[in-house]
């Protein structure tokens, strides 16, 4: 009997579309054709520099697969690069949109099916005109084996799958001041998003533990009685303020912690052969 089984297997999809295809087609058909011919030339040949192969190409689509994750990213790097070098013509210009996932696939002859596919497209979708997004499966494999940076996304909702953690990849000349993010949102180290309220806590936060940081340095550069005496006496200034100033009292409790620290401290460093008496 022929085995039905379906044959699975891991590997990196590439996911290319591109950006306001359907507006460019409306404002110049045969225009559009002739440039997306020229990109898909340029981009198979980038695809089989690097060891991938094309899948399939359907409207203004390209998939393609990569045994490995660097080198997928790697080419999507060269492909973004490639057709912003090669875009003289006048505007709107054509720009394409990556998506890249390494994930569990379905093999049907040459053709690929299943959740590694469809990640890959929908990521695609979240990517800017002319930038790359990748998932975190994608993400643990080469975040440090490549000059580009990355920026984490957090989970995004994606129409008809479970959330992705996905990261977007950072060529030259790009920065995250440059980059741009949805209104009221922005990236934090863990990719979570964060609205402005988040941004005035963190600001907040910030400056205090600049103030606090310094205040704690410089006590720790002091004799450890002293940075306790100076630590007690703000205490005690602090209660006399919020107390009332019509009558000061917390110079003679400050001042007699201060001289005993002090003195201490001098006892404490005085020489050894002072301390111990001869026989």
């Amino acid at each position: 009997m022929p085995d039905d089984k379906v044959k699975r297997r891991l590997t990196t999809v590439l996911c290319a579309d591109v950006h306001g295809y359907s507006r460019l087609m409306e404002a110049d058909e045969a225009g559009t054709l002739e440039t997306l011919r020229r990109y898909r030339t340029a981009i198979a040949g980038l695809v089989e520099r690097h060891d991938g192969r094309i899948v399939n190409t359907w409207g203004d689509a390209v998939i393609a697969e990569f045994a490995s994750v660097v080198e997928a990213v790697q080419c999507a790097v060269e492909i973004q690069q490639e057709i912003s070098n090669q875009d003289s013509d006048p505007p709107p210009p054509m720009r394409f949109r990556i998506g890249i996932n390494l994930g569990d696939v379905m093999v049907d002859g040459s053709d690929l099916y299943g959740d590694g596919v469809n990640i890959a497209a929908r990521l695609q979708e979240l990517a800017e005109p002319g930038g790359i997004v990748i998932s975190s499966s994608t993400y643990d494999q080469v975040h440090n084996k490549l000059s580009v940076g990355f920026d984490c996304l957090g989970q995004r909702p994606m129409k008809n799958i479970a959330p992705v953690t996905s990261y977007r990849v950072t060529m030259s000349g790009q920065t995250a001041q440059a980059r741009s993010f949805p209104p009221g949102e922005r990236l934090t180290s863990r990719g979570a998003i964060a609205g402005s309220q988040t941004d005035a806590v963190h600001r907040d936060r910030y400056e205090s533990s600049t103030w606090m940081g310094f205040v704690s340095d410089g006590l720790a550069k002091l004799p450890r009685p002293v940075a306790a005496a100076l630590t007690v006496s703000a205490f005690l200034i602090l209660i006399n303020i919020f107390t009332g100033m019509h009558k000061i009292w917390f110079h003679w409790p400050v001042a007699a912690l201060l001289f005993g620290a002090i003195l201490r401290t001098a006892l404490r460093h005085r020489p050894e052969s002072d301390s111990k008496g001869e026989r």
